[in-house]
């Protein structure tokens, strides 16, 4: 197992730096080091801007528009752009769905929904969770029944990630009750403005709309739209889902989001021994622990790839990285709070996309630039070791595969 990058490989990696940082606009870049929220527009323009390089599916294969990279390529790529601050692409389109349609969809599926996908113009959601299913999403309920070449569907999806923003929407729909739950689910692709479609809002904690409950209300949804088989969807989701947990570990962001915990530890006085004490030699233990978690999950990722990179197949860890790598996250929010105390209590999201970054006030301090979204950030991440399969049955998982 060979972990060092190649001369080709490095020369690769400042190719990708060179043109990130000419193509990366700064404003997306401050938001991104300084946890800012993105708008929607945001979002888009750095995917447009990857999708005119031909680079928004940087994963997908030359067939099919993309650059051909392999694992080692795709890896040093999402590590420059992360560092860089480039905003994190939406995965619903090109890293989920559009593998399923690579895979199971039919030619005409894949001439009409990947081009769309690949530039950047279309707005994916996913339509997996539901109330009552979400770890357990062998237990869906949302029907679809069969008439003619349509497909009538009924029911309720939850927690749908920027939904409100959504153009098109893959679901697992239950097709039917004989047998095993999961021999009964189909993959069902279902554009949003058909009637009978609701999307409504869930506000989280820090006020901010992320996700969202969409309903469906006999909606006519054509047979064409149906991925693969049907009663075949549970298979097609499990390909995606190892997509979702690979791509939820994010390593790449974990080692830019923990040179911003240095950052704020050093602004907040806790990251010296010298000015800071006895308290910040122990805090810069917590560091130095969180780190060394961060260079392991890059090992175990860099182990996959010396594998792919080998022709071997690789271990499927995809549970295991999305434990460790959902855990770091929750771990450097924390620790961001930790430093900052309670300067990094006041979040008024409407003062700071007007520009307020907490000025002082009447003589004390308000916060400031490096404070004011960490008790958003903590808030959200402690959904990240629940979504995408929880991490208690991912822990399941992956014993059931080491110890049979």
């Amino acid at each position: 197992m060979d972990l060092a990058f190649t001369p080709e490989e490095q020369q690769f990696r400042a190719d990708i730096r060179t043109w990130v940082r000419a193509n990366l606009p700064d404003d997306l870049a401050h938001k991104v080091h300084n946890a800012l929220h993105l708008s929607r527009d945001d979002m888009q323009r750095w995917a447009r801007i990857l999708g005119k390089k031909g680079w928004l599916g940087h994963g997908w294969p030359l067939e099919f528009g993309g650059p051909g990279w392999n694992a080692v390529q795709k890896h040093l790529f999402e590590e420059e752009c992360a560092l860089a601050g480039a905003p994190r692409v939406v995965p619903f389109g090109p890293v989920m769905v559009a593998p399923v349609i690579m895979t199971f969809g039919n030619a005409e599926q894949q001439q009409r929904f990947l081009p769309g996908i690949a530039i950047g113009e279309v707005w994916w959601s996913q339509g997996y969770s539901e109330p009552g299913s979400g770890s357990d999403l062998a237990s869906v309920k949302t029907r679809a029944d069969r008439v003619g070449d349509k497909y009538l569907v009924n029911g309720q999806k939850t927690w749908t990630t920027l939904g409100q923003y959504g153009e098109w929407i893959f679901c697992l729909v239950r097709t039917s009750t004989e047998g095993k739950p999961q021999t009964g689910i189909s993959f069902l692709l279902i554009d949003m403005k058909s009637p009978g479609v609701t999307v409504r809002p869930i506000i989280l904690l820090d006020g901010a709309h992320e996700v969202n409950e969409v309903f469906f209300d006999n909606v006519e949804v054509p047979a064409e739209n149906l991925i693969g088989e049907e009663n075949k969807g549970w298979t097609y989701a499990k390909h995606l889902l190892s997509h979702e947990r690979t791509n939820i570990a994010d390593v790449n962001r974990a080692k830019r989001e923990l040179e911003r915990l240095k950052r704020i530890a050093k602004q907040e006085g806790v990251f010296d021994p010298v000015t800071g004490g006895s308290a910040a030699l122990r805090f810069r233990d917590e560091i130095a622990k969180l780190e060394v978690d961060v260079v392991a999950l890059e090992m175990m990722v860099l182990r996959v790839l010396s594998a792919e990179k080998s022709g071997k197949n690789p271990l499927d860890i995809a549970g295991l990285l999305k434990i460790r790598g959902s855990e770091i996250q929750q771990r450097y929010a924390e620790l961001m709070m930790l430093a900052a105390g309670p300067f990094a209590l006041p979040l008024i999201r409407e003062a700071m996309e007007a520009g307020w970054q907490g000025d002082q006030v009447g003589g004390f301090p308000g916060g400031a630039v490096h404070c004011a979204p960490l008790a958003s950030t903590y808030f959200n991440m402690r959904k990240t070791t629940i979504y995408g399969g929880s991490n208690e049955v991912q822990r399941n998982i992956v014993s059931q595969f080491v110890l049979g």
